[in-house]
């Protein structure tokens, strides 16, 4: 089973589900509540109207997003976005259904959603299925030490009841970027945002860590929230968000619905190195609609003959937004965006190292496989500088060094470090310059050195 495809791996004892008391802190931090949007049955009615993608809350800055506006029946863009396919089989965790990255299963609406729909054929309610399942090409959300990082989308349910609906399990979800790169799950940790099964309008949060089976969190149930009451989930739109918080001590994980933090998880429930592998790296992010499986089963089972199909998992929009350590978050004014960006070197004609600044967390510059290389913003003026955000791509700088000149020949170093750890790093930096660069010197990876984003913020 490869990396992406052994994620959520023998889950089958959903019934053991951790439920933590009342006693867990609350500490709810600028959690974004937008209005909610009417209700779309899946199938016929006409969409919901689509919401814009909020504005981060106060501290916070946006580093990445998608609100989903490609035409009616497209499939999504294969440079932000990548399908799981194949049999349900293959995931570890029960499921029946076969995903594809059909549009019949996986398409934009035209309206401004994702829509993830299971489909059936035949006569046997435990076989014809087709659904669809996706994941962000990016493994770099997450946040860094002493900072915050927070993932929201707003999601409508399958329109199915526990009368139509047994054996749906929609699912929006993380998993740790080191899955991709070698450490089994559930080391690699893995942060349910939201899941349902059989239509019975409620979600669960959960963390996955540790070994499996059992281990410090009880694999493969994890440690979660139990389930908690989600009215209206299924007919309408909702915010469902994970807040990491490395800022407290100790550190916490938050979960909520429509604003409100239904359960918290402090690191003190385990050991410290259990929390960091799953915890302290950066995230992809995973939207799915599986039929059937060890979940479902542990709540009744399906689908049955009364299942319906055309049941539909719909994404209004998703982001994620970042606090810097020590509550800055991206204080002062982002001064790169649109501005003359160069580079020792490009990959391809589609990695300019324009994209690093082109405030799209979709495009990106990457280098020349070799060391050094550099990549380098002209600010037009002299601008005293506050802290730089580096939003890698897969392919990060482990040894780097950011710099400032005001001719762009003689630079001064503001910032060093040789263990780079790549996903999302703001830098706190001191010091002033027209040009700042990163200087990379050695790759944490055999590729170049990438960014979705590079930003520099100050007066």
């Amino acid at each position: 089973m490869s990396f992406d495809r052994q994620d959520r791996h023998l889950r089958a004892s959903w019934a053991r589900r951790l439920k933590v008391g009342a006693g867990a802190l609350i500490l709810a931090i600028g959690v974004i509540t937008p209005a909610t949007a009417a209700a779309s049955a899946p199938g016929g009615a006409a969409p919901a109207r689509p919401a814009a993608v909020p504005a981060p809350p106060a501290g916070f800055t946006t580093t990445w997003s998608d609100d989903f506006t490609g035409a009616a029946g497209t499939g999504l863009n294969t440079g932000t976005w990548k399908y799981d396919t194949g049999p349900g089989s293959g995931f570890g965790t029960g499921e029946i259904e076969t995903m594809t990255d059909s549009t019949a299963n996986v398409y934009q609406d035209g309206a401004g959603h994702l829509v993830l729909k299971a489909l059936h054929s035949g006569s046997d309610p435990r076989a014809g299925w087709t659904s669809g399942r996706v994941e962000t090409q990016a493994a770099t959300f997450g946040a860094p030490a002493g900072g915050v990082v927070m993932m929201q989308a707003s999601i409508q349910q399958p329109n199915v009841t526990t009368a139509n609906g047994a054996g749906y399990w929609p699912a929006y979800w993380m998993l740790g970027s080191t899955l991709r790169s070698g450490t089994p799950w559930p080391t690699s940790g893995e942060v349910d945002i939201l899941e349902d099964i059989n239509g019975r309008s409620s979600v669960f949060g959960t963390l996955h860590c540790g070994t499996n089976p059992g281990g410090p969190c009880n694999e493969s149930t994890g440690i979660g929230s139990g389930e908690r009451a989600c009215s209206g989930c299924q007919t309408g739109y909702h915010t469902y968000a994970v807040q990491i918080d490395r800022s407290v001590s100790p550190e916490q994980i938050r979960w909520y619905l429509d604003g409100n933090n239904y359960f918290t998880l402090a690191a003190d429930r385990v050991d410290a190195t259990t929390w960091a592998n799953a915890v302290d790296h950066p995230f992809f992010i995973i939207f799915d609609l599986a039929m059937g499986g060890g979940f479902p089963d542990a709540f009744g089972g399906g689908p049955n003959a009364s299942t319906v199909s055309g049941g539909s998992l719909n994404v209004d929009y998703v982001a994620v937004y970042n606090k810097a350590p020590g509550g800055g978050g991206g204080t002062g004014t982002n001064l790169s965006q649109g501005h003359t960006t160069t580079a020792s070197s490009t990959e391809a004609p589609g990695t300019a190292a324009a994209n690093a600044t082109d405030g799209n967390t979709g495009s990106r510059w990457s280098s020349a496989f070799s060391d050094p290389q550099w990549l380098q913003v002209d600010l037009g003026s002299v601008r005293r500088l506050s802290h730089v955000v580096l939003n890698w791509e897969a392919a990060y700088g482990k040894a780097f060094q950011i710099q400032t000149s005001n001719d762009g020949t003689n630079w001064t170093t503001v910032y060093s470090t040789t263990s780079g750890t790549g996903g999302v790093q703001d830098l706190s930096v001191s010091g002033s310059g027209r040009y700042v660069r990163m200087y990379g010197t050695q790759r944490g990876t055999a590729y170049g050195y990438s960014l979705w984003e590079f930003q520099v913020f100050g007066t």
